[in-house]
């Protein structure tokens, strides 16, 4: 971060006092500004409060009030796309890829270490700030979907598309490699980090959603394509 730029600010929402403490101590030690929130409402209110949107979210799943899933959804119908990353003491798959479906980046099973945690806000604001190079006419196109890295942005029919940083990440790989076949393993490999503690399901949710959000109808998809027993492209020809 350079000097006199200022903080990325981070809002975490936990209902533990010392988990909120700890984990807002080591972002601080990292150079993030920290504002908490102890209950689903609360956080809620403090991730829509536009005088000081987070540029990410640390959210607890069990939260009083209204939990973390809740909070999650309701952001992302919002149209907040702040990386969200859960908290969960459930290492069950369902909930993982259940919170990942509504919209979160990722998840940290607990306990965990608080370094962990900034480990992981660093990596999805680094990822959010990543620009790969453009075409020369710095976008991509395939039939009506429109790519813009440098904005990040995206339009289908001439219309604003809001995606999340991780669902435009894939996008975005998806597009700049238009008609070439990656399996599951290949797109956790080149759009999430190295250190994602999640598995291929992850891609199949995020592929589903990106569907719900470019596509004339998700349930029969020109752009992102299977291919059966091999794994995901993007056609632009549609």
């Amino acid at each position: 971060m350079s000097l006199g730029a200022p903080k990325p600010l981070v809002l975490v929402v936990d209902d533990e006092p010392i988990v909120a403490e700890v984990v807002g101590r080591y972002l601080r030690r990292d150079g993030f500004a920290v504002v908490s929130a102890s209950t689903g409402p609360e956080g809620l209110a403090a991730a829509l409060d536009h005088s000081q949107a987070p540029q990410a979210i640390v959210l607890d799943v069990m939260l009083p009030g209204l939990d973390g899933l809740e909070v999650c959804r309701r952001l992302r119908e919002s149209h907040v796309t702040a990386p969200i990353i859960l908290l969960t003491a459930r290492d069950q798959e369902a909930d993982r890829i259940g919170g990942l479906g509504i919209g979160a980046d990722d998840y940290v099973v607990k306990p965990f270490s608080p370094a962990e945690v900034v480990a992981r806000v660093k990596a999805h604001l680094r990822r959010v700030r990543l620009d790969t190079e453009p075409p020369a006419d710095g976008r991509l196109r395939g039939g009506e979907v429109e790519l813009d890295p440098v904005e990040r942005g995206v339009r289908v029919h001439g219309q604003p598309v809001v995606l999340t940083a991780k669902e435009f990440d894939l996008l975005h790989f998806l597009m700049a490699h238009a008609g070439e076949v990656f399996s599951r393993d290949d797109l956790l490999d080149s759009v999430w980090d190295t250190d994602f503690a999640g598995g291929p399901a992850t891609v199949t949710v995020h592929i589903r959603r990106l569907r719900e959000k470019i596509e004339r109808d998700p349930s029969r998809p020109s752009h992102l394509k299977v291919v059966w027993g091999t794994g995901y492209k993007f056609d632009p020809s549609a």
